[in-house]
């Protein structure tokens, strides 16, 4: 389950949001993971897709159709789940802004065009994750986005803070966590142009303790470790990013 947040580098979210670093100091987290570009939008196509797909600013959908597979479409394809949770989104996969704090710019599986109705059924609105978590059905290639006051777009980053302090225990609250089967991953899409594009990148998991990973790494390497998750190949410019599962001595083959 990957969970973002929004235009803060490494140090403000060191600094900003301590609810989130004292859990990756708990867990891990690494020190020098980078953001590919600005602004939003290639930086969630990349995560979902391993590339941009040659995009440069946040239109919708309809300007920026993707053809091909995303990670959660490989997901399916492989009799694997898939569920992207989208706060404030007002019906599943919507292709435009509105709703509550909707961006569709920071629902990446909108634009696949290809899996529009892979999309429609499995993108969905946070009101289904606590049953999801509750029952141990968490996807197996999941993504969590907030409005755009919790993941610190509009609001401040004390506000996403408090909302990761809600919604993470929920997630470490179900039988997939304790079973060993979640891994959680906290990112933000890119900083804001302080810190070189470097953004804190927490990973949760029970086996891990306290690691500290130096290993240069990439919104490429969040797309090939869903892959390694799920256990096929990385997407594009994945293939050739360094493994974050090994980097972080994370037991893939336990995950979902």
């Amino acid at each position: 389950m990957v969970v973002m947040v929004e235009n803060h580098s490494l140090d403000q979210m060191r600094t900003q949001l301590p609810y989130t670093f004292g859990l990756a100091q708990e867990h891990g987290y690494a020190t020098h993971y980078a953001a590919l570009t600005h602004p939003s939008l290639p930086n969630y196509l990349a995560i979902a897709g391993g590339s941009t797909f040659g995009v440069t600013d946040d239109d919708p959908p309809v300007a920026h159709p993707v053809r091909g597979a995303s990670v959660f479409g490989q997901a399916l394809a492989h009799g694997r789940t898939a569920t992207l949770y989208a706060e404030g989104m007002p019906f599943g996969c919507a292709r435009e802004d509105g709703g509550e704090r909707y961006g569709v710019r920071h629902n990446p599986w909108a634009y696949f065009a290809d899996e529009q109705a892979a999309c429609e059924q499995h993108d969905t609105t946070l009101a289904q994750l606590p049953a999801d978590v509750a029952s141990g059905d968490l996807p197996n290639a999941g993504m969590l986005v907030p409005d755009t006051c919790h993941d610190a777009h509009d609001c401040d980053a004390s506000v996403a803070d408090a909302w990761l302090r809600t919604e993470l225990p929920l997630l470490m609250s179900g039988p997939d966590w304790r079973a060993g089967r979640l891994a959680v991953v906290v990112t933000a899409d890119e900083d804001d142009h302080s810190q070189g594009n470097l953004v804190l990148t927490t990973v949760l998991h029970p086996s891990l303790h306290g690691v500290v990973v130096d290993t240069p790494l990439t919104h490429y390497s969040l797309t090939r470790l869903y892959d390694e998750v799920l256990g096929v190949a990385p997407l594009r410019a994945a293939r050739r990013a360094p493994s974050m599962a090994q980097a972080f001595g994370l037991p893939v083959a336990g995950l979902r």
